[in-house]
């Protein structure tokens, strides 16, 4: 399919010693808890050192000693349009001399509004926050308050956050720690979230028959990604939809990852749902921090000042961050943006299959849109089971390998990479090469 492996010779490693890098990581380890700000930063599943970036530009990111990386992460999905997209740095430049915080609104909060509303229709009223965290740690505030009920329904291995109602059997930086449980968690708070398996709605019927009355919302990952890519199943998130309406509770869909990836708008408009509320970040915000949530009017009319679900921020709308999330949003209507980022993940899953079968290491490609996970396992992976059967040794050898050829991946085998803008058919070969060479490595273990 492509002319690409034949391109593998010997195994390229990175130009540079990173010698500036660990002297740096050495300093942080003294100041920083785990030498970090968020713990899947710090490698410790993949193993090596962990990477000190200096600045990004394009589909790249370079480290302190000058290291160029072909950029999967971008900022965890938050990076659409590539590194320094000069729209958005012009837009925050502009911004900053004109003030970077007021803590009153300004008119960009509701351009920002206007823009989203308008690609996600259902949206019709929202509120501004900093972080995904957030964003559903506010959104299952409101449905409790709007319910009077007390238990919410999330699924093992999707991450929602990490505000104490979402830690129990999550994904993501948990899965990547091996914690199963969090301290610090009351036993009383956990009780009152109730998980069950992704793609399962057998098991959710069951869960609402035992709790009848009681559970105010179920919050799902549309397209799963915090436990590496799950795609629902066919009629799974309808299913949802008709459970929570026959039984009186609310259905938060969080779009923090999915929201503007697929489409110019929300991931229920393409897979056929929609939830009573709406979590989003990351692209919303351009690359700073921002997150929303929001809903039906009736809904959000219950949010102060106009009701009694208190919520609040100092800097929820930040100017700097209103600019950015405009700049970008403004740029999601190019003409072929999206089908040209589709057609290159579709590129890179499709050589990542082949090259699986090539080198016949257990391996699976899950993938929706321009998101995707490779799970060491040689069975289907659907929910959280079966992600946590992956070998997350093999991935961490895979993951090191690749970071040799200059190509990021997530350092966790329970992440997405993610396809932007700024990837070209080049380097998506580029990448297919590197993974042909590594997964043979992988495969002689």
């Amino acid at each position: 399919m492509y002319n690409t492996f034949a391109m593998s010779a010997t195994r390229p490693t990175l130009h540079r010693e990173r010698r500036r890098s660990r002297e740096i990581f050495d300093r942080a380890l003294k100041l920083l808890v785990g030498g970090v700000n968020s713990p899947v930063r710090a490698f410790r599943s993949v193993g090596g050192d962990p990477l000190i970036i200096d600045r990004g530009e394009a589909q790249h990111l370079y480290d302190v000693d000058g290291n160029q990386l072909l950029d999967y992460v971008c900022s965890w999905g938050a990076i659409l349009l590539g590194h320094a997209n000069p729209a958005i740095s012009a837009a925050i430049a502009e911004q900053a001399k004109r003030g970077t915080s007021f803590g009153v609104t300004t008119e960009l909060e509701v351009e920002l509004a206007t823009l989203i509303t308008r690609a996600i229709p259902f949206i019709e009223k929202i509120r501004f926050v900093s972080s995904g965290t957030e964003a559903t740690m506010s959104a299952v505030r409101l449905a409790r308050g709007i319910t009077k009920r007390d238990f919410i329904l999330k699924f093992e291995g999707c991450y929602h956050g990490h505000a104490d109602s979402f830690l129990s059997q999550a994904g993501s930086g948990l899965a990547t720690l091996g914690i199963a449980e969090c301290p610090g968690v009351p036993q009383a708070l956990a009780e009152l979230t109730l998980n069950v398996p992704y793609n399962d709605l057998t098991a959710v019927d069951r869960t609402f028959a035992q709790h009848r009355n009681k559970i105010a919302a179920v919050i799902v990952e549309p397209i799963a990604a915090n436990m590496g890519v799950v795609p629902p199943a066919p009629g799974f998130l309808a299913g949802l939809r008709d459970i929570t309406k026959k039984n009186g509770a609310l259905l938060i869909i969080d779009e923090v990852i999915t929201g503007f990836r697929l489409h110019n708008g929300a991931a229920q408009q393409i897979l056929n749902v929609e939830g009573d509320l709406t979590t989003l970040g990351k692209i919303i915000g351009g690359g700073l921090p921002v997150a929303a949530y929001g809903g039906r009017a009736e809904l959000m009319n219950h949010v102060a000042p106009l009701g009694p679900v208190y919520q609040a921020g100092t800097l929820a709308g930040n100017p700097l961050a209103m600019s950015a999330g405009v700049a970008a949003l403004k740029q999601l209507n190019t003409p072929g943006l999206y089908d040209r980022i589709n057609q290159n993940a579709e590129r890179l899953v499709s050589g990542l299959r082949k090259a699986i079968l090539e080198t016949r290491v257990p391996a699976q490609v899950n993938a929706s849109y321009s998101l995707g996970t490779i799970f060491f396992t040689d069975e289907p992976v659907r929910d959280y089971a079966g992600a946590k059967r992956s070998d997350t040794k093999r991935y961490a050898r895979f993951f090191r390998e690749m970071l040799d050829r200059g190509i990021f991946l997530a350092p966790s085998q329970f992440e997405a990479a993610f396809v932007s803008a700024a990837h070209t058919a080049e380097d998506i070969d580029r990448t297919i090469s590197a993974a042909f060479d590594s997964l043979q490595l992988a495969a002689a273990e």
